[in-house]
């Protein structure tokens, strides 16, 4: 069985694992267990290069490509200015994907911890009434939302670029396995048929709750830390760091294999 310490009470746990046998896939099932159940997995202290990093993705699922800038489903991560928000990966997709993988290549001396809310405690711990009303809603999630606060002026070009990446999604999202969570976050713009100002307080009451510490894990990196998320059960985020420190990390996914769709693009399909 996997050696495993519970970071936080709701969410994270680190794994103390043979890395070969992580490669190898001789804890996958079990890996991917601890992934939905705890949201998210830090291993310490792994030196993996690409292809290693990339084989450890594959032992969870298909490995997510074909995104811009990517090299064989690797994306390096220096600068994204919408990540310094709460997000959910994918939200302009029907298919996001399942999980996350981020690998620290060099790390900032101060700040550059990445924190993560589970979605799906969150939803839970409210009143039964008020879940099975948000589960009624429906979102519009945008790219320029996601980058609203980072580059609110945006060039001609690039809110072109945003217009692209949109979609209407539930707030409620209905897991195979019966659980629910929250899909909200800096890509949530709207609430479909509700006022502009009563969807804004809906939409910031709700990500005010999710992102309370009892539902947080910071991860504080160090160097060869590999972090694995579920990215249908949590949000996540990195906190500012001084650009020139070089930090970079390298990223892969996993493909989804639940959709993320209202109940009328579902019976479309």
């Amino acid at each position: 069985m996997l050696n495993t310490i519970d970071l936080t009470p709701a969410i994270g746990s680190e794994v103390v694992v043979d890395p070969q046998a992580l490669l190898e896939g001789a804890y996958a099932d079990e890996f991917r267990e601890l992934l939905i159940r705890r949201g998210v997995i830090a291993i310490r202290g792994v030196d993996f290069d690409d292809d290693q990093l990339r084989a450890l993705t594959a032992t969870i699922g298909e490995v997510r490509q074909g995104a811009l800038y990517e090299n064989k489903g690797m994306l390096e991560v220096v600068h994204i200015p919408g990540s310094y928000f709460w997000h959910v990966d994918g939200t302009y997709t029907e298919m996001p994907p399942f999980a996350t993988l981020l690998a620290a290549r060099v790390v900032a001396p101060e700040g550059g911890e990445t924190e993560f809310a589970n979605t799906y405690a969150a939803f839970e711990d409210l009143p039964l009434d008020e879940q099975e009303y948000l589960s009624t809603l429906e979102v519009v999630h945008t790219m320029k939302a996601a980058h609203n606060y980072a580059v609110p002026e945006p060039s001609v070009e690039r809110f072109q670029t945003w217009q692209g990446h949109r979609g209407v999604r539930p707030l409620v999202w209905r897991h195979k396995s019966g659980r629910r969570s929250l899909v909200i976050g800096a890509t949530a713009s709207h609430i479909v048929d509700m006022h502009f100002v009563d969807s804004h307080e809906l939409l910031q009451r709700l990500l005010a709750h999710t992102t309370q510490d009892k539902y947080v894990y910071k991860h504080r990196w160090k160097a060869r830390d590999v972090v694995i998320w579920d990215n249908t059960g949590t949000m996540h985020r990195v906190r500012p760091f001084d650009l020139s420190s070089g930090r970079r990390m390298h990223r892969f996914a996993v493909e989804g294999t639940e959709p993320l769709a209202t109940a009328l693009q579902l019976g479309a399909a």
